[in-house]
């Protein structure tokens, strides 16, 4: 059976391109913003992963991640966090807040399903 991932990203574009790459080898259900990928989550949905854009509307990634990691039952979730905001301080606070990586748009599908692979791989 394969791992799910949930997307979460407010350009259609970077939900289409990682539903179609990661598609290949995981299940990806896909959320337009932090705010419906938690009522998703707390719908009773499971996911193995999460990808979660940094600026979003209604609840940005990194208001996202806190809720998650302050929630037991998703708070060890492995969460890699895009963003276009390449600032060190940036990455500390989505770091400190809970994020597992991050990672800069532009970026390569191929290594954000090795970063994918290789979290999964870790945590079981």
């Amino acid at each position: 059976m394969k791992k799910t991932i949930l997307v979460v990203d407010d350009e259609p574009s970077i939900r289409l391109i990682l539903e179609h790459y990661l598609g290949l080898n995981f299940q990806v259900f896909a959320k337009n913003n932090g705010s419906e990928a938690l009522d998703w989550l707390q719908a009773g949905n499971k996911t193995d992963a999460i990808i979660a854009d940094y600026s979003m509307p209604l609840m940005d990634g990194l208001e996202f991640v806190g809720k998650i990691r302050s929630l037991s039952e998703y708070k060890d979730i492995p969460l890699i966090m895009l963003s276009g905001k390449d600032e060190t301080k940036e990455k500390i606070k989505c770091l400190k807040a809970g994020a597992d990586d991050y990672m800069i748009k532009p970026f390569n599908p191929e290594e954000l399903e090795v970063r994918i692979a290789n979290i999964l791989r870790r945590v079981g």
